[in-house]
């Protein structure tokens, strides 16, 4: 069963791929050139026969100007970047770290390598190449695995400094503005309101009892 659901995700995922790749006008040469695979790589990622890990899902969704929830589920788009950096390096230390993290997870949920490998009807020493970062991680693994272990896949995206990580930051916080009440957006974006905006971010830092001191005092002017 596993196995079935695998590959129909895999299949899912290229799909997605392909899409944004499309859509952001992106060779698959362009796209194997970013993470140092060959083209036939790409292809088998976008029909499902090779699954991708996380890490070389973020970086091409970072290239391709795609918001990494495109590929689970449906987000606001942003404008495009102007010229990506060098991210090879970046790649293989996302993979370490999603690594770091399955592990740190499996340990505090006291499961040992075998038992969590069973869930992907795989062998222990292959989790352990995925806990070490020497093997990506394919991303439909990952959330059969995160499901696992209680934790949302988000858990293991990049919270890091850098380029691709400082990316989808600001792309979830463009999201997080796109779902807020259409006027709430039209006042944070009004200059005049600024001052109004600082208030709020100080009454938010303050204990309870210094708003409730505030509060008393405003009761007092207007009664």
């Amino acid at each position: 069963m596993a196995e079935e659901e695998l590959a129909l995700r895999n299949r899912i995922i290229g799909l997605l791929l392909r899409d944004a790749r499309e859509r952001a006008g992106k060779t698959k040469r362009e796209c194997a050139d970013t993470l140092g695979v060959s083209t036939s790589t790409i292809t088998a990622y976008e029909e499902g026969r090779k699954p991708i890990s996380l890490p070389e899902l973020e970086v091409l969704a970072y290239v391709l100007n795609t918001p990494i929830t495109h590929f689970w589920e449906r987000e606001p788009k942003l404008a495009a970047q102007e010229k990506p950096p060098p991210l090879r390096e970046v790649l293989a230390l996302r993979h370490r770290i999603v690594g770091a993290l399955l592990r740190q997870a499996r340990l505090e949920a006291g499961i040992s390598q075998r038992e969590l490998a069973e869930v992907l009807g795989c062998s222990a020493s292959r989790l352990s190449a995925y806990e070490h970062g020497e093997r990506p991680i394919p991303l439909a693994e990952l959330e059969l695995l995160a499901q696992h272990l209680h934790l949302p896949l988000e858990h293991f995206l990049d919270h890091q400094e850098g380029p691709v990580g400082e990316w989808h930051r600001q792309e979830e916080t463009w999201r997080r503005f796109c779902e807020l009440p259409r006027e709430v957006q039209e006042f944070v974006t009004k200059p005049i309101n600024i001052k109004y905006l600082e208030v709020a971010m100080k009454l938010a830092q303050m204990p309870a009892g210094g708003l409730r001191a505030i509060a008393e005092g405003l009761l007092d002017i207007t009664y």
